[in-house]
């Protein structure tokens, strides 16, 4: 075994991987870039090396840097974790020239699966069922088109070295083939440092599910079950879940044998994952083979009890697996959203900015937080905006779910853009709950984009109900700490008005044993519903966490200027609690409006102009391309949202630009 690790890598992946070299008893070396010096994964390595500027391809992609820091420390493997060098050959032979151990797989099957063109027509000779494509190199945008279009649209556009959703577009049309080849070249040169890229036709309806597999340099090979990780966007996946809801005992076994009969075909050993596509009926096809760790390993953790990077090492370290595929079981439900710095709002586009507060629900047996920041950590441009993996463990998967979900009600994140409130919302969501799930769910869910949640009446109640309860305990407070002791004791049956935007709720509220008695009506119709609110809140806590009736009920409480801001199941209210005098001089209040900024192309994150695809004075049609905007190696195409004429451009190719930046100004 191993004395000493050094981890290429950064983030969460980092944390994780020293995580359990610490159970093993291993010292562990971290490497950092500037961007991350002072990290937490740097800080929880026994040691740390600075390798280089924050791009990453002047750091972490180094891989003299990587070896130098290795002799450096004295460190007798290299972990990758997953993205950067984890799937470079390259990477792999200069460890082994040095001496060094690679945890992950021999250099052949990271040249025989790593690359997506050369392990399709492998799984093709292998008798492994593939998708209809153009497996060749494509010479240019021309090419691109023809090809496309003897495979018949929809088609897939996908770079060879590609991972994460970079380099990737679906096209359904010879236009959309044009521009996306594009982009996905030009994301595949920046993200892999390889602009190739197939054509393959696109399956309608598809579900993304992968089978985990684990071999040893015995030619032992065994899978690990399979991972659910369809709710995707941007070909990015966001939600994934073990095991799928749509197999069969049947589907399983057979994913399951041809995944492993496709590693051992390549001889190999470490942990992989072989991706397929399901269709509607159960039938699968072949999709790519990540030879390395996957971002969403815990739920295949939870749920058959197995340490993957544990599996790693040993495996590295010569070590025959001990697990024999009559030994791994199925046991319970596991999910794993993740939290990402982003505006749903905005089309998911990246955050980036300081990380003022970030808490969520404790770890336990039943949640997991894999996450590579702190409070504090800056959040850059420059890498991933992934904030952390949370995860939910249940013995089936309604538990497992609404778990995670209560976990979601629990986080707090400030300083910064993030997906919890939408995370929250595809949790909830009736489809997503009844697994009639595909690759398309977010797009036909929300295909005007992500606007926020309205929650269903009763939970509405529900928050109405907390927002009293807080209200009046805020009030009373308010009340002692300025000096007005000896207040008469909380009258019955006391009137209220809760305004929830232009909506009012009158309000009865009873004084009761840890909490009080609400009932919320509506403006203009007689009765209401009764709720049994009960909780330990206090005033300045930023949760509130207590029983509606009897159920458990979290919610994040903000004050504001002119009332509170509750967040719950994904959305965010503002409610004002007033008594019936001061609601009637509120509604003599004029409407702020917004300013008009129709006639402005505003920049939607920070990021680099890769392109400005118009000039003063040219007139735009409805969805024209307008410029193109680079962020975290993503590049992001503007479009018009109206007819118009430019009046003046304020950009050009190569700015740095702020979020709201004006990059376009219209007649």
């Amino acid at each position: 075994m191993f004395d000493k690790i050094l981890i290429a890598n950064r983030g969460e992946i980092a944390c994780r991987v020293i995580k359990t070299c610490r159970k093993l008893g291993i010292r562990t070396v971290a490497v950092y870039s500037d961007a991350d010096d002072g990290a937490l994964h740097m800080r929880m390595a026994d040691e740390a090396v600075h390798i280089g500027p924050p791009a990453a391809a002047e750091s972490y992609l180094v891989i003299e840097k990587i070896v130098a820091a290795c002799k450096q420390t004295g460190a007798q493997a290299v972990h990758p974790g997953y993205g950067f060098l984890s799937e470079n050959r390259k990477f792999a032979a200069a460890l082994k020239e040095a001496g060094i151990a690679f945890i992950g797989p021999n250099v052949d099957a990271i040249y025989a699966m790593g690359d997506k063109i050369e392990s399709k027509k492998l799984a093709n000779k292998a008798g492994v069922s593939t998708v209809p494509g153009f497996l060749g190199a494509i010479s240019g945008t021309e090419e691109a088109v023809k090809i496309a279009t003897e495979i018949g649209f929809p088609v897939m556009i996908k770079a060879s070295a590609g991972g994460g959703g970079k380099g990737m577009r679906i096209a359904r049309s010879a236009d959309e083939v044009a521009q996306g080849f594009s982009s996905a070249t030009n994301e595949a040169k920046n993200s892999f440092g390889d602009d190739r890229v197939f054509i393959e036709k696109y399956i309608e309806q598809p579900r993304h599910i992968e089978i985990q597999v684990l071999g040893d340099k015995h030619g032992n090979v065994i899978f690990l079950h399979e991972r659910e990780c369809s709710i995707q966007r941007r070909h990015q996946k966001v939600i994934e879940e073990a095991p799928s809801p749509f197999l069969d005992a049947k589907t399983r076994k057979a994913m399951g044998e041809q995944a492993v009969a496709l590693a051992k075909t390549v001889n190999y050993d470490s942990a992989g994952t072989v991706e397929f596509i399901v269709g509607p009926d159960r039938s699968f096809y072949f999709l790519e083979m990540n030879t390395r760790l996957q971002v969403e390993h815990p739920v295949t953790e939870l749920i058959t009890g197995i340490d993957l990077v544990e599996q790693m090492i040993r495996v590295a370290a010569g070590e025959a697996l001990d697990i024999r595929q009559e030994d791994v079981k199925l046991d319970g439900w596991a999910v794993e959203a993740r939290i990402y710095a982003e505006d749903p709002v905005r089309g998911f586009l990246p955050s980036t900015g300081r990380l003022v507060r970030w808490r969520t629900a404790p770890e336990s047996d039943d949640i997991r937080n894999d996450t590579g920041v702190v409070e504090g950590s800056e959040i850059s441009m420059f890498y991933d905006p992934m904030i952390s993996k949370l995860c939910a463990y249940g013995k089936d998967r309604d538990e497992a779910v609404s778990r995670l979900s209560a976990a979601l009600d629990e986080t707090w994140i400030a300083g910064i853009g993030h997906n919890v409130n939408f995370l929250s919302a595809v949790l909830d969501h009736p489809r997503f709950r009844s697994g009639n799930i595909s690759t398309n769910f977010i797009a036909e869910e929300w295909p005007n984009g992500f606007a926020g949640t309205v929650l269903p009446d009763g939970r509405r109640d529900a928050m109405l109900a907390v927002a009293a309860l807080v209200h009046v305990r805020n009030e009373f407070r308010a009340r002692h700490l300025g000096g007005k002791l000896g207040l008469p004791e909380w009258q019955p049956d006391a009137d209220w008005i809760a305004f929830l935007g232009k909506a009012e709720f009158p309000l009865t509220l009873s004084d009761a044993e840890g909490g009080c008695d609400v009932k919320v009506g509506q403006k203009g119709k007689s009765g209401g519903k009764a709720l049994k609110v009960r909780s330990a809140w206090k005033p300045g806590e930023p949760f509130f966490r207590g029983t509606v009736n009897g159920q458990p009920v979290v919610a994040r409480v903000a004050p504001r200027p002119d009332g509170l801001r509750i967040v719950h199941g994904g959305a965010e209210l503002d409610i004002a609690v007033r008594t019936p005098r001061a609601a009637e001089l509120a509604r003599l209040m004029p409407e702020k409006l917004p300013p008009d900024m129709s006639k402005y192309l505003l920049c939607p994150m920070p990021g680099l102009v890769v392109s400005i695809g118009v000039a003063e004075g040219e007139p735009v049609k409805t969805g024209q391309a307008l410029a193109v905007v680079e962020a975290m190696k993503m590049e992001n195409v503007l479009r018009a949202e109206r007819d118009g004429t430019v009046k003046k451009v304020n950009a050009k190719k190569g700015d740095s630009l702020a979020v709201d930046q004006v990059i376009l100004e219209f007649a």
